[in-house]
């Protein structure tokens, strides 16, 4: 077995979901699941079938975010994989309905961070084993952090009070 890791290569402004699904129905439920629940969502999404003709299947709302997510998810490889490429919204706005449609078995990461897929690969073929999300801690949060944490998602609308 080959460990190797896979770059996402996407703008700064552009935020993913990659997970893991089993069925060939899953590109057109997660599509059901984003326009239904984001309405005007700017979107891509693929999937990489794992049996049959084995193909990258996809769908979106916004050609360069679906172009995107084909790219990405043909660069990893790996079988019953799910890439969703958000324009003008957040994972939060989506995950719940993604997270909702019946054959989505594992939601790997949810961000706009730099993002490398930890992937092995066999003479079957490649499982994605993780993620590497973002950077590592500098160190932990005092008071003054604590405060402006709570104050920020106030001021976003993400917490009353």
């Amino acid at each position: 077995m080959n460990l190797t890791t896979v770059r996402i290569e996407k703008p700064d402004a552009v935020n993913i979901i990659l997970g893991q699904t089993h069925f060939i129905r899953s590109v057109e439920d997660l599509h059901e699941a984003l326009v239904t629940s984001v309405p005007g969502a700017k979107f891509g999404v693929a999937f990489c079938e794992a049996s049959g003709p084995r193909l990258v299947r996809h769908s979106g709302t916004d050609p360069e975010l679906e172009a995107l997510a084909v790219s990405n998810l043909s660069a990893i490889g790996a079988g019953h994989t799910f890439l969703v490429t958000l324009g003008n919204l957040f994972p939060i706005h989506a995950l719940r309905a993604i997270r909702e449609v019946p054959e989505v078995c594992r939601i790997f990461c949810a961000t706009a961070n730099a993002v490398e897929v930890v992937v092995a690969e066999s003479a079957q073929g490649r499982g994605v084993l993780g993620v590497i999300d973002g950077a590592s801690p500098l160190g932990v949060e005092g008071p003054q952090e604590i405060a402006e944490r709570k104050a920020f998602l106030r001021k976003i609308g993400m917490k009353l009070g």
